[in-house]
């Protein structure tokens, strides 16, 4: 865990998202805490982390999702020097 982002707005930001119950309980408080743009943003970078897992090419993940390289690459640098976090929820989404 980076200790950087551990504050005490994040672990209350956390358990708020943790008391989220169903998807569209998440689309409402999502809705309501990022802008369009920033969610978008991070449900691109989900899509890139299964691709990546799935081994597709950078060329094929930008195709399909838009990502620039940069962001292909900080996703697969997350994904193979990370906190297994990306992991952790293929691992869930796959039981």
């Amino acid at each position: 865990m980076n200790k950087k982002i551990k504050t005490d707005a994040v672990d209350h930001l956390f358990q708020a998202v943790l008391c989220l119950k169903s998807q569209e309980e998440c689309y409402d408080f999502f809705e309501d805490l990022c802008t369009v743009n920033e969610l978008l943003s991070l449900s691109q970078r989900f899509e890139v982390a299964s691709m990546l897992k799935q081994k597709k090419t950078y060329l094929e993940i930008a195709e399909k999702t838009g990502a620039s390289t940069a962001t292909i690459s900080r996703v697969n640098r997350s994904l193979n020097y990370g906190n297994d976090g990306y992991e952790l929820i293929f691992n869930r989404l796959n039981s």
